[in-house]
């Protein structure tokens, strides 16, 4: 089995707006729209960031797993997840290596985990 991540799915009460959001917290994501089957998602490198309607399984919060992007500067990587309304929910603390981690929320409360260097470090 391929051990890399393929996707992120986000569940959101407002499909437009949890689009609009995830582009200004991943600058570097692009809108791709597939045709058949027709279906809109955020293309960051090799992983797709799939905003979708939140529904009766699986709501729009903290509730479970959570996906950890490493980041080039930890300290930056939160100021700017901050800058565009995130939260910060757990952490950030210090783990090894001279890296950081933590986990902020969305708008919706889905949860987003930075892991990266710290400049103190």
């Amino acid at each position: 089995m391929k051990s890399s991540i393929a996707a992120v799915m986000v569940h959101v009460p407002d499909v437009e707006a949890g689009f609009a959001w995830y582009e200004r917290a991943f600058p570097g994501a692009r809108r791709v729209l597939r045709e058949s089957p027709a279906f809109e998602f955020l293309s960051l490198g090799e992983v797709s960031i799939e905003i979708v309607p939140e529904d009766t399984k699986c709501a729009s919060g903290a509730a479970g797993s959570v996906v950890y992007w490493r980041v080039e500067q930890f300290e930056s990587a939160l100021s700017h997840m901050q800058s565009v309304g995130a939260t910060l929910y757990r952490g950030p603390m210090s783990i090894e290596d001279g890296q950081r981690m933590c986990q902020v929320q969305d708008p919706w409360g889905n949860c987003i985990g930075l892991r990266g260097p710290s400049l103190s470090a």
